[in-house]
């Protein structure tokens, strides 16, 4: 009589002590990120609704007018939203088409010797330090701007906008490439078979295989600029003026709340608190541009087997 035989199963003879601890030290690193995190947001929120509660949300959020150590405060966040978007719009002009630029030379045109050598001196950029941008920017920017002939001030948007986009080039370029050289070669292939050219297979093939890591670079890069604070602190001013003439002098939300911070105002006064306003603010928006950015790469997200 035959008998019968025992299921088989991968499931380990013995409990391993060992992987457990390994298991466990993994979900703490997870943790401290999350903590992190709602230790920032707590730390953010809660004098920034302290702040709220001595200041009109609707005034903030609407006001033209944004003068909190005068004597006469006026709180009103619109003209640091605007110096904000304002440098961030002229870096994205300069970072989005050269980041872009350069991770399709490197993905389907450089040779891997010169791939190489030019991506590791392109990424040499990431390192360097942002006072260095600012001071770059002040110094050398500005003047080249006045001698072609812009009417800039001394501390503008402008210069302040075109060096950061050339700072956050790297992240474009570097994410982009990555993503572009993830996609199949068979699809390249395929392409050139049909008879395209390097060009058609680089733009109407590649890039649209890679746009969701093209997308997740770029608005890496906008975030890094909505961010950035010792580029515009030192080139775009502290002069929060609600306009959005490059050639005119701004004040960013990151520059606000890096010039307060480090100044003689009471700890506890409404003065104080509106660091904490600015900051909710700031992390708001770059929040929004992160919910788009992720409905955006899951949309055109694909799937290669």
């Amino acid at each position: 009589m035959a008998t019968r035989a025992e299921p088989l199963t991968l499931a380990p003879p013995r409990k391993r002590w060992g992987e457990a601890v390994i298991k466990a030290l993994l979900a703490l690193c997870a943790l401290v990120s999350v903590a992190t995190t709602l230790g920032i947001v707590l730390a953010l929120f809660l004098p920034a609704i302290e702040f709220f509660q001595e200041v009109n949300f609707v005034d903030y959020i609407t006001g033209t007018e944004w003068a909190p150590l005068f004597l006469q405060a006026k709180f009103g966040v619109i003209p640091l939203i605007a110096g904000t978007l304002s440098v961030t719009f002229w870096a994205c002009l300069v970072a989005i088409p050269s980041g872009l630029g350069a991770a399709i030379y490197l993905s389907e045109y450089a040779r891997p010797r010169t791939r190489n050598v030019l991506k590791p001196a392109l990424e040499l950029l990431a390192g360097i330090p942002t006072v260095v941008f600012g001071y770059f920017a002040l110094t050398f920017v500005t003047p080249l701007l006045r001698d072609i002939g812009l009417q800039v001030l001394v501390f503008n948007a402008l210069s302040a906008g075109l060096v950061m986009g050339v700072m956050i080039i790297p992240t474009v370029a570097s994410l982009s490439e990555d993503a572009m050289t993830a996609v199949p070669r068979d699809l390249r292939d395929g392409a050139y078979a049909l008879g395209s050219n390097k060009l058609q297979v680089s733009t109407r093939i590649v890039v649209p295989a890679a746009v969701s890591g093209i997308v997740a670079a770029f608005v890496l890069g906008i975030s890094r600029a909505i961010g950035e604070t010792m580029i515009v602190l030192l080139a775009a001013g502290q002069q929060p003026n609600l306009t959005f003439d490059p050639k005119q002098a701004v004040e960013t939300m990151s520059a606000f709340i890096a010039a307060t911070g480090a100044g003689d105002v009471p700890t506890g006064s409404v003065e104080y608190k509106t660091i904490f306003a600015v900051g909710a603010t700031l992390f708001a928006m770059t929040l929004v541009v992160n919910a788009v950015a992720i409905r955006l790469v899951r949309r055109f997200r694909e799937a290669y087997e």
